[in-house]
């Protein structure tokens, strides 16, 4: 059992919750919890660690998930959790791998695509991440200064959607856009200027919406990609809405329409 925080593998454990560069390095990420954890294949697995008291009260699920596991002590456990109120159990997993065409190819049709530039916030993006599940979103397409959907919170908030729902990161959003247009995919960017009501156009077919970053919105290049803006109509003083809520409420009304 590991007693001290100045174990080799606990620094490490420490570095990939802290610094989002290690665990690139390592293409590996940290999830935490019970339910987090059943969700993991074991061949997704590349390490557990439990605490002490977790262990002692778990054993048959560690044994019919994931046998080999690293005990450490509470108090060590708790120094990498990344929680408040630690559950126990931490697995280090591989990291996914999708790629445009893979998320292109696997659509069911009509398909609906979320296109992130530049989100910041990790609660909105895990948001967006479980809400796309519920919509039946086909992928997530993000520019490489969004925040890393591998963050500790934005796993959290995900509610184990961060599994099931294919994303990609790319170098260049604008080029993927004109290539999902030239598929004949219509894409939606959400925007104030010179865009009609969120509800008028018509979703029925292959679609895209473009959210961008809570304070500046989406950059003027992505902009440029699209002729078609939508917005949400706002009454009372509000100006704007939260980026994981107004994209929610995009992916729904496509659900309504195929629905309907």
């Amino acid at each position: 059992m590991i007693t001290s925080t100045s174990n080799k593998k606990i620094k490490e454990l420490v570095s990939m919750v802290k610094k989002s560069g290690v665990g690139k390095k390592k293409n590996a990420y940290v999830i935490e919890g019970i339910r987090m954890f059943s969700e993991l294949k074991p061949e997704e697995i590349l390490e557990v660690f439990v605490s002490e008291s977790f262990e002692n009260e778990n054993k048959s699920l560690l044994k019919d998930i994931f046998p080999e596991y690293e005990t450490v002590s509470d108090r060590v456990f708790d120094a990498i959790s990344d929680t408040k109120t630690p559950q126990g159990v931490l697995a280090v997993a591989k990291r996914k791998e999708y790629t445009l065409e893979s998320i292109l190819k696997n659509a069911g049709r009509p398909f609906s695509l979320l296109i992130l530039d530049g989100l910041q916030d990790p609660g909105n993006l895990g948001t967006l991440v479980r809400a796309g599940e519920g919509a039946g979103i086909s992928g997530i397409i993000m520019s490489e200064n969004t925040v890393d959907i591998y963050n500790p919170k934005v796993i959290r908030s995900t509610m184990g959607s961060i599994f099931r729902v294919p994303f990609i990161y790319v170098k260049d959003l604008k080029e993927v856009i004109d290539k999902l247009n030239s598929k004949g995919i219509s894409v939606y960017a959400s925007s104030l200027e010179g865009a009609i009501e969120y509800d008028r156009p018509d979703y029925k077919k292959d679609t895209a919406f473009i959210i961008g970053n809570e304070a500046a919105g989406i950059s003027k290049e992505i902009l440029d990609t699209t002729d078609k803006k939508i917005k949400i109509p706002m009454l009372g003083e509000v100006e704007s809405l939260n980026a994981a809520v107004a994209g929610s409420i995009l992916m729904y009304e496509a659900v309504r329409q195929r629905r309907l």
